[in-house]
């Protein structure tokens, strides 16, 4: 698989984002309480949930998502085997298209991981 550049995936949305923020202040910002409401810290850690949104973003096949969530993921501490372990799932619920954007996430939460900490490559799918 050809590496992606999660980093400019989000870089290339912020123009975009910036336009229809102008556009539609309204929807934008209610989006955006919404979002703080329910990724912070509850009876589920942050941590917990950018995982849960990471593979809700897999299942769903959006790039963009996949990018924000594997960095809030490694911002919030998930470790590989936490996120490899949460990809195997999507891969039980989702099947073939999880085998794909799976690891895609693998890819992009590794892009976002500290360098201090590299973690084992996931193996090849049959």
């Amino acid at each position: 698989m050809s590496e992606v550049d999660y980093q400019e995936v989000l870089s290339d949305l912020a123009g975009p984002v910036a336009q229809l923020r102008e556009r539609i202040p309204d929807v934008w910002s209610s989006y955006a309480a919404m979002r703080r409401a329910a990724m912070g810290d509850g009876e589920l850690s942050s941590r917990h949930k950018e995982l849960i949104a990471l593979a809700i973003s897999i299942v769903k096949r959006c790039d963009g998502c996949i990018a924000a969530h594997a960095r809030g993921a490694a911002r919030h501490g998930a470790t590989p085997e936490e996120v490899a372990e949460m990809i195997g799932i999507t891969v039980l619920l989702d099947g073939g298209p999880a085998t794909v954007y799976g690891p895609r996430a693998w890819e992009a939460y590794q892009q976002f991981r500290p360098a201090a900490s590299p973690a084992p490559a996931l193996p090849p799918v049959p």
